[in-house]
Formats: structure tokens, sequence, C-alpha cells
């Protein structure tokens, strides 16, 4: 699908989620962020650098780090370890500076106890943290998930997103993430809604998730809470304030009259 009308500025530092069905355009935004796909209307850029600019393409490739859905097609070498120092070589970073690098990025996705593995022995979410290692170990300022926790279990999505929430955090790391799985975006700074290629909402989660009929018509759902709280108020249970949680609802079915 291609993205068409569409004008975003993402903030330095923010933690950025974007929607949508499938076929909406999400990640072929995603891919035009770091010039894997370029624009044929208007221009991409990264820290004021445009993306159709073949003399600052690879300083824009430095600073964005893309994890996409299946880790296995990011895995080039036969030991986790290996595979962190490909793509520092590719970035000419010198030995003495490499091994430091990656015993860091490692450690930060609670993984340098598997760095001598073979990454097709390791589970799908043991495979994910690799390749965040991996885009870690380059120093990104911004990081692009694309579906990165669709082939995930639940508890390997949650563990996933703790690490990347941690780095957003701790290390002021920007966060793009693209993903079907409405649940993760609750944590989000801000989201984007696209359809058909264009951009058609943004807001907080709190704001977004409101519209839940709107929602259903573009063919999303919406988060457990928000739908609980909405089929409630369609009963008459009126609420303080509009809370994405399900505990924020069970509170207040507690003190319901």
């Amino acid at each position: 699908m291609a993205v068409q009308d569409a004008s975003l500025t993402v903030r330095k530092g923010e933690f950025l989620s974007i929607i949508g069905h499938n076929g909406s355009g999400k990640s072929t935004l995603a891919r035009m962020l770091n010039g894997l796909l370029l624009p044929t209307h208007g221009e991409v850029k990264v820290n004021g650098l445009a993306t159709n600019d073949e003399d600052k393409i690879w300083e824009i490739r430095r600073a964005i780090g893309m994890v996409f859905q299946n880790p296995d097609n990011q895995f080039v070498a036969p030991t986790v370890e290996d595979d962190i120092a490909f793509g520092l070589e590719n970035l000419g970073v010198s030995p003495s500076a490499m091994e430091a690098r990656i015993l860091d990025a490692l450690e930060k996705v609670d993984m340098l106890e598997f760095r001598h593995a073979e990454p097709n022995r390791l589970s799908g979410g043991q495979k994910q943290r690799v390749a965040i290692a991996g885009m870690l170990a380059i120093h990104p300022e911004i990081l692009v998930l694309d579906e990165a926790t669709a082939m995930l279990d639940p508890q390997g999505r949650k563990e996933v997103l703790e690490i990347i929430h941690r780095m957003n955090r701790e290390l002021g790391m920007t966060v793009i993430q693209i993903t079907h799985y409405l649940e993760e975006t609750l944590r989000s700074g801000r989201i984007i809604v696209m359809d058909g290629g264009k951009l058609v909402a943004e807001g907080t989660p709190d704001v977004i998730y409101q519209r839940v009929e709107w929602l259903r018509k573009l063919g999303l759902d919406v988060p457990f809470a928000c739908d609980l709280q909405y089929r409630l108020q369609k009963e008459g249970i009126t609420f303080p304030a509009f809370t994405t949680t399900s505990e924020g609802v069970l509170d207040h079915l507690w003190t319901f009259d």
C-alpha cells in the first residue's frame, strides 16, 4: 500500500505506536524511514537528512535500528556474538570497541549468557531479543519495530516489550512501534492510525481508544479494558474519566452504587 498525503513529525525520545488494518500502509511507512523505500513525491528526513540523498543514507541508517517480524531473516552468522559483530563490522567499528558494544547490548536484553549460542537453537523470544541487541550495538538514536512481536507467544511479547520500554525510558531512545496487537500500544505516548495509506488520526491512547465504533469501521478492535468500559457505558454505567486499564475499570465498579 502506497503512503500518500502523509505528514508526520516524530519527536526525539518519544514512544510512538502506529496501528491500522493489514494493507493500511504501516510497513511501507516503516521502510521509508531508513531509505529501504524512497518517496516518489515529498521527502522523508531523519535528523534533517533526506533519505533520497545517497551521500547521507548510511548516516541515516546508523541513526535508525530496524527490527522486523521474523528475526531469522536478520541472522547471518553462526553464533549470537558473531551475528552482532557482523553488523558492527559493516559500520567500520574497530575490533577494540566491538566486544564492549556486543557485551553491553546483550546485557541490556538479558541475553549475555547466550553470546556463544547458535541463533537457530534459541526460542522465538530469545531470537527477537538478539535481533534487538544487534540494533542496540550500533547505538541508534531511533528504534523501529515493524510487527516485531507478531511471531511471539504472549510471554515472549511481554518480555520483548519490557526491554523496549526500558530502552526508551532509561536511554531516551526514540521508539516507533508498528503493531496489530493494540494492547501493546497502551503505554505509548502517542498513537497514529493509518487507513488507505493515509494518517487518519493521532492522539494519546485514551483519546484514540474512546472512538470504539470508528475504529471497528476501520477493521480494528480496541484493547479489552476500553471495550469493557464502552459496553458498560452503553448499559448506563458512567465513568468519571476514560481509563485504558482493567484496574481502572474494576476500581470504578467497586465504588459504583
